[in-house]
Order: C-alpha cells, then structure tokens, then sequence
C-alpha cells in the first residue's frame, strides 16, 4: 500500500477504476470554444457529457447525456492577489480570464473552459439572478477550491435513485446522502449549495400553499404577466442534485452558444448529406425511357 492507510488506498483504487476513460465516445457537435468564451457568463453552469467509467455510471442513474457540471467563475482569481492568482497565470496562461470552479474525483479544483472544448457540453444560465448573488456564489465557489470529493455520495446516489424510482411517494424520505462531511462535495451537490446559499432554486419541490387560488390559464390575465413564484418551495438536499437537474430547471435557461450571437447563420444554406448522397447514388435515366414515363 506504499505507506497509506488502508482507507486510503481502497479510496485511491476506486478513484482510478471510477476515472478510467470509456472505449468510444460520440460527439453530437462541435464545441466552438471561442464562441463559448464569448458567451459565457460569471455564475453559468456548464453540463458536459464525460468519457469516464464514473460518466456513464452517472449518466446511466439519472437516465441523461450529461455526468458532470462546472461553475464558470470567469476572471475572478485574476482579480485577487496572492496564491491563486500566480497558480492560474502560471497554469493557464492566457485561458486564466476563462475559469470553472469544479468538483473532480480528485477534489474541487480550477480547470480551463477550453478543457471541455472536445466534449459534448450544454450552457445553462440562472434566470434573473441578481448581480450581488452571482458574486457571492463566484466567491464562495472560489473558497471551496481545496475541498475533497465525496466518493461515498455516489453509491448513496445510486441507492436513493433505485428506491425512487420503485417507490417514488418516498424520495423525502430517504435519508441525507454522503459521507455527511462539510468538506467533501460532488459537483452538483457543490453548485447546489452555491445556488442554495443565495436562495436561488435548483429543482425544488413546489406544494400549492392553503388558499392559493388555481393558476391562470395563460401566463398573462388582463394584461398583466402571471406570478410563476407559487406555492410552497421546498428546498432539495444539495447532495441528491444530479446535472440533469439543472437542464430541466425552469430557473435555468439553455443558451443556445453556438448559433447566439451568429448572424449568420441561415439554415437554408445547410448542406445536408442525405441530398448529396442520393443524388449521388440516383442513376442517369435514359432520355427515352425518361420521356416515357
């Protein structure tokens, strides 16, 4: 065991099975990084869809494309003297102005947005976020650099998915996930803690509240736009967020990098392959039998 614990070696075998990357991985479209970067915002979450054993676990529990999900926190350690700030410069270079903040197997780290360039990714943003709270999630993301990762909340995860899909009146119920440890985080539970501290929701559970009248049936009722902020919110455990949670959110918008901001894009000028092909596999007629037909 070369001088560590058993604790620790168990942990380091695990870590090394879990992050061994899969055979084959398909990319459904091209991660144009520069347009990323120009779009991208503070407080953005980035979903990607990984090539790791522990990716297709993920994928796999939560019936989704995407395992893992980062913090964009952008410039900010560039903006702050000490340690960091030389660590970022010396490791980044010039990608150090375009940073996340995320949780890996081997901890909570900072890792280049153009690190995900050749994977399958999705950019959600948090809807009508104030300003001040996207500083104090970026902040305390950046205090959470350090952390270590919560191995044992991905087993937990896998029990409390199975229980819920066989018994799902009982998800509330299934008690906290992890290793219970303020200092060990997963990716989603991290980001869900940053959002949770400033009282913006992930996915919560929403219970109409006593003498809530019923909603309208259209989003605007005499020309005023209908409160979507009914009912009783109930805050999720941070620790049962999982990256698909902040795809479906309705408190996250997709946004959409690749064609934002593109003017011209124009899909009438796409070249799509099953024309080329059958033109090109459709014989010649003769001119007589065309004429006869």
């Amino acid at each position: 065991m070369g001088g560590r614990s058993p604790r620790s070696w168990i942990s380091h075998k695990i870590s090394a099975f879990l992050t061994r990357p899969l055979g084959h991985y398909e990319r459904t479209s091209r991660t144009d990084v520069d347009r990323l970067r120009a779009q991208i915002r503070k407080g953005d979450v980035l979903l990607v869809e990984g090539d790791q054993r522990v990716s297709w676990i993920i994928k796999s529990l939560t019936h989704s494309s995407w395992s893992h999900a980062a913090l964009y926190v952008g410039d900010e350690l560039l903006k702050r003297p000490g340690p960091l700030r030389d660590l970022a410069l010396e490791h980044f270079g010039e990608d150090a102005g375009h940073l996340l903040v995320e949780a890996l197997i081997d901890g909570v780290v900072v890792s280049s947005l153009g690190k995900y360039g050749v994977y399958n990714v999705r950019l959600c943003r948090p809807h009508r976020i104030r300003p001040a709270h996207v500083q104090h999630v970026v902040d305390r993301a950046i205090k959470a650099i350090g952390m270590r990762y919560d191995l044992r909340n991905i087993f937990d995860l896998a029990l409390h998915l199975g229980l819920a899909s066989l018994l799902p009146g009982q998800r509330r119920r299934v008690l906290r996930m992890g290793s219970l440890s303020a200092r060990a985080v997963m990716c989603t539970s991290l980001i869900g803690r940053l959002f949770q501290s400033v009282g913006f929701p992930v996915l919560p559970e929403v219970s109409p509240a006593t003498g809530d009248p019923p909603p309208p049936r259209s989003r605007f009722l005499r020309g005023r736009r209908a409160k979507v902020q009914t009912g009783v919110f109930r805050r999720r455990d941070p620790s049962l967020l999982t990256p698909r949670d902040f795809d479906m959110s309705p408190y996250f918008e997709v946004v959409k990098f690749e064609i934002v901001g593109s003017r011209g894009f124009d899909y009438q000028r796409i070249k799509w392959a099953e024309h080329t092909d059958a033109a090109e596999e459709t014989p010649e007629r003769p001119a007589a039998e065309a004429a006869g037909s």
